[in-house]
């Protein structure tokens, strides 16, 4: 990989946001997460709103790039594995040995109920296999065998 698909970056980047909104919507998971914690406020002001939505994307960049890295274990790597199933398993493994520890021990600490700690789980086993899918297959487009004529 020589050059980073910024297209990758902003679709990877967009992701943790554009799933959340669809995950914790009511009608998904959002009325089973609200009840998980009991009564919360929804009340925030625009500049909140703003804040977190800012916020919330540059740390998605973030998570994003890391996962551009570590998918290709570093710079000019290429290989038959570079697709968007070997970027998903890139994002499991990230979940599996990353998130789930500090997802679980947080809501260990926070006296959370497993359901929610489970709801945040899933969330973000989805996430993250998107994400490296994303990252690793348009990054390495130009691995993926063609049928002849192309």
């Amino acid at each position: 990989m020589n050059e980073i698909n910024w297209l990758s970056m902003l679709l990877a980047t967009a992701t943790p946001l554009t799933i959340g909104y669809l995950y914790y919507h009511p009608a998904v998971f959002g009325a089973a997460w609200k009840d998980s914690m009991g009564a919360i406020s929804e009340d925030r002001t625009p500049v909140q709103k703003a804040v977190m939505i800012g916020v919330g994307l540059l740390v998605s960049f973030l998570l994003s790039f890391f996962l551009l890295v570590f998918n290709n274990e570093g710079i000019n790597q290429e290989g038959d594995f570079d697709n968007f199933p070997h970027g998903a398993w890139h994002g499991f493994f990230i979940f599996v040995t990353v998130v789930t520890p500090i997802v679980v021990l947080s809501g260990l600490r926070s006296r959370m109920k497993a359901k929610h700690i489970l709801i945040h789980l899933l969330y973000w086993l989805i996430t993250l296999a998107l994400i490296g899918g994303i990252v690793d297959a348009m990054n390495h487009w130009q691995n993926i065998p063609m049928p002849e004529g192309y």
